[in-house]
């Protein structure tokens, strides 16, 4: 799977998560999901569950707090897969 194509997905994923529509079209690597995308707190759990759902992976507490942008969900993703 290549990085657009994972980013693609994730953009799915967020989609029904986010507050800011302006930054959600523009979104990078670099978008942070609660800064840029006002995703909240307990939204960004429903996130995570999705990706976990998603890709057939576990994510731990440590991961998940290191999970705050587009790119740190990316490489998470790529280490639980590989």
């Amino acid at each position: 799977m290549n990085k657009q194509e994972t980013i693609e997905q994730i953009k799915a994923i967020v989609k029904p998560y986010i507050q800011n529509q302006e930054a959600f079209d523009a979104l990078t690597e670099d978008t942070d999901f609660i800064n840029d995308l006002k995703i909240n707190s307990a939204n960004l759990v429903d996130v995570i569950l999705d990706i976990e759902e998603k890709y057939n992976i576990i994510i731990d507490n440590e991961s998940m707090e290191q999970m705050v942008n587009v790119k740190a969900a990316m490489q998470i993703i790529d280490a639980k897969l590989s």
